[in-house]
């Protein structure tokens, strides 16, 4: 880059000095810029161009690996944040820039250290992959180590609260459905994607479409079996859904709408913080705490990683204790 700017120089400058002069200036130049870095800037439209190609090359490369198009519109808000912020070509984001930018990005907020630190793997996921695509030398991020977060115990519903849950029913779809999530532990989205076909009540199992489209096997209790079949046979519409609204047109139940009823279902129960996701946490701890094997909660729970399901289960404290007392002292 500098042999190229220094004979850009002397072309220009070669219409006035002597051949000698020109070799003179030359060395001069040489001499001046031999502790310089020099880069070619692009201008402000070739910039945005040269950025936005790159995210949209890594967002497809994500959408072909699975991504979920939830997660991939979550990538894009987060890069284009940053890449806005710090008003660089992404290949000469360095190190500092990044962390400049998650410091400030935390005090102006005022966000959590779980927050930055999510912010943080998806930046590595980004230069990561533009590394190796050869898009970049290095990953600025590599330096850039994992943020230590506070990891407070995440609550789960005891026995006593699901059956207040279900004494708090007043629909049969409701007690169907607080039963359904909380035997087999399946994901919201999961939940609410099943149709009445999926159902192999013979068997107590049922098929859902899981992250990155993948199709795995959970299974239920006889209870649950039980008030499936009963909210079916009050059913009167032709949906395919396994659940479905109480008003007509009956369309399917959505995630916002489980979400809602089962707030208001744990609110009249006057239990604190009743979601799909609480069921799941609750079943991957019993399992656990019961005896069964990690590997098996895994594939219950349909996690890739059984680091995951660690974080989700929750060991009992009082087990702990008793197992101690078993087999060391």
């Amino acid at each position: 880059m500098k042999d190229k700017l220094i004979t850009e120089i002397q072309n220009e400058m070669a219409s006035v000095l002597s051949q000698a002069q020109l070799k003179e200036l030359g060395r001069v130049l040489m001499n001046s810029m031999h502790s310089l870095e020099i880069t070619k800037v692009a201008d402000e439209g070739q910039l945005e161009i040269d950025n936005q190609e790159l995210m949209r090359v890594f967002l497809s490369a994500k959408r072909v690996e699975g991504c979920s198009e939830k997660s991939l519109k979550y990538y894009e808000m987060i890069i284009a944040k940053m890449i806005e912020q710090i008003n660089r070509p992404i290949r000469e984001i360095t190190t500092d820039h990044l962390r400049f930018y998650l410091a400030n990005y935390q005090k102006e907020r005022n966000s959590s250290k779980v927050t930055i630190d999510n912010m943080r793997r998806i930046f590595s996921s980004f230069f990561g992959w533009l590394e190796d695509e050869d898009y970049i030398l290095k990953s600025p991020v590599r330096r850039i180590h994992k943020i230590k977060t506070d990891k407070p115990i995440k609550e789960t519903i005891s026995d006593e609260g699901l059956e207040l849950l279900r004494d708090t029913c007043d629909e049969i779809r409701d007690l169907a459905m607080i039963d359904l999530l909380a035997s087999t532990g399946m994901r919201v989205g999961e939940f609410v994607g099943l149709n009445r076909e999926d159902i192999n009540f013979f068997e107590r199992e049922c098929v859902v479409l899981g992250k990155g489209g993948n199709e795995r096997v959970v299974y239920f209790d006889a209870r649950t079996k039980i008030h499936l079949l009963n909210y079916l046979e009050t059913r009167t519409d032709d949906s395919p859904a396994l659940f479905v609204t109480l008003a007509r047109p009956f369309n399917r139940l959505m995630i916002g709408g489980v979400e809602t009823r089962l707030r208001e279902i744990g609110k009249k129960a006057d239990l604190l913080k009743v979601h799909p996701h609480k069921f799941r946490r609750t079943l991957a701890t019993r399992a656990i705490d019961k005896g069964m094997p990690i590997e098996q909660v895994q594939q219950l729970l349909g996690h890739v990683k059984i680091d995951t399901t660690m974080h989700y289960a929750m060991v009992n404290q009082t087990n702990v204790k008793n197992s101690h007392r078993k087999f060391i002292g």
